[in-house]
């Protein structure tokens, strides 16, 4: 089961700069586990979050032509834990663009306050990678950019449209 670690997106500056929101809620499967008493977000989540905006804002610049995978993760700074109740800001900005692969800074802001930083490292499949060429049995045709993540770039375009509209009209 593939998870979506983001609850939508609140800004969306095309080819730069994206934010989205994640409320974390004692509903989620994994306060129950991690941990009982001290519902905490584990961190590797939070990445995956920051991953999830930062893919799509870097998805949307290639046109969505390049499979854009989390490939590493340079740096990682958290001052504290993220406890169920709380809602979580992502913002991730791009650094570089290159043919094999994107640097995106990452950061976690909570109730205006920057609380963590991450930088990511995307790589760039190419339009011709499969997922069943790194398996070795069939896979979806583009299982990075998935129906499951269409509504959010739906609303990320949006948002951009939103916003160069507003500034057209401020000049």
């Amino acid at each position: 089961m593939r998870w979506i670690w983001l609850d939508g997106f609140t800004a969306f500056e095309s080819g730069v700069k994206a934010r989205s929101i994640k409320n974390l809620s004692l509903a989620e499967d994994h306060f129950a586990q991690h941990f009982p008493g001290y519902p905490l977000m584990p961190a590797a989540l939070i990445i995956e979050g920051l991953a999830q905006t930062g893919g799509i804002l870097v998805g949307e610049k290639l046109d969505f032509k390049e499979k854009v995978v989390l490939g590493k993760v340079l740096k990682a700074r958290f001052d504290r834990d993220f406890l169920a109740g709380e809602t979580l800001e992502y913002e991730a900005e791009i650094i570089m663009v290159r043919p094999e692969g994107s640097t995106v800074i990452g950061r976690v802001f909570c109730e205006g306050k920057l609380e963590a930083e991450v930088e990511i490292f995307f790589a760039h499949l190419g339009p011709s990678w499969s997922k069943s060429e790194a398996a070795g049995g069939a896979g979806d045709d583009n299982f990075v950019f998935s129906s499951e993540l269409r509504s959010f770039i739906n609303q990320a375009r949006r948002l951009d449209a939103q916003a160069k509209k507003a500034k057209a009209a401020a000049n």
